[in-house]
Parts: C-alpha cells; sequence; structure tokens
C-alpha cells in the first residue's frame, strides 16, 4: 500500500539517522572512528573460531580463509557483512598512511585514501559475507597501494 506522507515520513527519518552519524562525525571523528572499529559481531564469530582479530592486515588473510558458517544465519548474515566491512576499514586506517574515516551526509562510513579515492568498505564487507569474493584482503592489497 503506497501512502505518500508515509513514506515523505519515512525518507526523513532515515535521512535523520544518517544525518546523525555524518554530524557526530564532524563533532568528534575519533570518537566514531572507535565506534566504527568495535565490530563485536565479527570479532566474536573470529574468536569462536579461534582467531584474534588484532587489526593487521594478517588478519584480513585469516578471515578469508574462515569456514563461512555465517551464511547459514540468514539473519545474522548481514549484520556480519557490515562488520566485516568496518573491520577492512579499521585495518585500513590503523595500517595504510593517509587513510581516515570519512562519513557521507546520509551517514554511510567510507575510507577516503591520501589519494582522494574512497574505498567502500561496507559493500566490500557485505560482498565478502555473501559470496566470499572480493575477499577482505584482496580489497585491502588494492587499497594499500593505490
Amino acid at each position: 500500500m503506497n501512502i505518500p506522507f508515509l513514506e515523505k515520513w519515512r525518507k526523513r527519518q532515515a535521512d535523520a539517522r544518517g544525518a546523525g552519524l555524518a554530524a557526530a562525525f564532524e563533532e568528534d571523528p575519533a570518537g566514531v572512528a572507535e565506534l566504527l572499529s568495535e565490530c563485536e559481531l565479527l570479532r566474536s564469530q573470529a574468536q569462536r573460531a579461534g582467531l584474534e582479530l588484532d587489526d593487521s592486515p594478517a588478519s584480513l588473510e585469516a578471515l578469508d580463509q574462515l569456514p563461512p558458517r555465517w551464511r547459514d544465519d540468514p539473519e545474522a548474515l548481514p549484520w556480519l557483512g557490515n562488520d566485516a566491512g568496518l573491520y577492512l576499514g579499521t585495518v585500513l586506517v590503523r595500517t595504510v598512511p593517509g587513510a581516515s574515516w570519512h562519513v557521507w551526509p546520509g551517514g554511510h562510513p567510507v575510507v577516503r585514501l591520501a589519494s582522494g579515492r574512497s574505498v567502500q568498505v561496507v559493500e566490500a564487507g557485505l560482498e565478502w559475507a555473501v559470496s566470499g569474493a572480493p575477499e577482505l584482503s584482496q580489497v585491502y592489497a588494492e587499497a594499500a597501494e593505490a
């Protein structure tokens, strides 16, 4: 059922939520970066598999090698993919010179490289969680050499 005023209200609410993250990032970029780096679901899944995520490129390679048991849970899949993307972004920001978090006005976090290129880390994480490709370590390697 199409209710025009309800659709407009939903759009405004979604825009306000995204704008909230963008505004928070402008006020406290380090705090938002810390929040983005938590990735609790991914870290707990990795820990159950015996993998310690230490925010290093080697940990991305280790994640790529995990059996994709999360694909059996369609409810957790998007959350885990989001966490995987945020973890990829965290590794990029902490290990690639000049890389930093950036939040678009709509609230979408990306990693901006020193070259000015933006890496869509959340999308990469979602694709990795769903299909295993591209591998997180591959996305990292491509961004690190740019």
